[in-house]
């Protein structure tokens, strides 16, 4: 890892989010609407508030920015960014895409990525200048340069065509075939070598920057709609691709 973050560190911070999931997972739940009218559970503020205090505690240096209680700025160039439950949705009728976010920059830059979903037991790491893993095992996104042979994921059509309404049917009509709500576990699969192009929009910061080292770990390219890196100072777009040569046939499209 880098500038002394230590593998134990960031993997004790997801054994401790999935246990706080596995508690309320499969069990009713007051959904609360935010002001963007994104829903939150008792659970995400639980995990988030949680793994904060951790951090604030070990390594009180860190920055870290949440998707529940914002930002505490850093003081040594690191900031943890963390998504308690992306996919509160999908948590709240106990449908196994969800999962927990965890990423690491250094400065602006992504460097460290967990996705751990812990119902199935699942979890990705990402990590500048390693192979990324799936449950301690290298992974690598496919081969797959052909658009008519790449299967498609996104959350919804409206969410990537509210600004340009044949931008899904132009995506959708190039690829194989269409697969939809996968949550952050979409960029798992992708890294397993299952999807082979992921769009979307309307993202907070925390919902993508630990998926950054992770798609780029397993070989794959994964920048905003300009084509640009993905940095805490990203903007909501999104285009990930398994095989980068797909990549620039994408943007085209989007």
């Amino acid at each position: 890892m880098t500038t002394n973050i230590p593998n134990s560190f960031a993997l004790r911070l997801a054994d401790t989010a999935a246990q706080i999931s596995l508690k309320y997972f499969g069990t009713p739940l007051d959904i609360i609407s935010k002001q963007d009218d994104t829903p939150v559970t008792k659970a995400d503020r639980e995990i988030e508030q949680t793994l904060r205090d951790i951090i604030e505690q070990e390594r009180p240096e860190d920055g870290i920015l949440g998707e529940e209680f914002g930002i505490k700025e850093t003081k040594n160039g690191l900031t943890w960014v963390i998504d308690p439950i992306d996919g509160t949705k999908s948590f709240t009728i106990a449908r196994p895409t969800f999962g927990t976010l965890i990423g690491l920059c250094q400065n602006q830059t992504p460097v460290l990525g967990i996705i751990d979903q812990p119902i199935l037991k699942h979890r990705w790491i990402g990590q500048t200048g390693h192979q990324s893993t799936f449950n301690e095992k290298l992974v690598s996104c496919r081969p797959c340069p052909n658009l008519k042979q790449a299967i498609f994921g996104t959350g919804s059509a409206t969410q990537i065509s509210d600004d340009d309404p044949t931008r899904f049917a132009r995506i959708e009509q190039a690829c194989r075939y269409t697969v939809f709500q996968g949550d952050c576990y979409f960029y798992g699969l992708m890294a397993n070598g299952f999807i082979d192009t992921i769009v979307e929009n309307h993202l907070g910061i925390y919902d993508f920057i630990a998926l950054v080292p992770i798609i780029e770990g397993a070989g794959g390219k994964i920048t905003d709609w300009s084509g640009n890196n993905k940095t805490l100072e990203g903007d909501p777009t999104l285009l990930a691709c398994g095989d980068p040569t797909l990549h620039e046939k994408i943007l085209k499209l989007i």
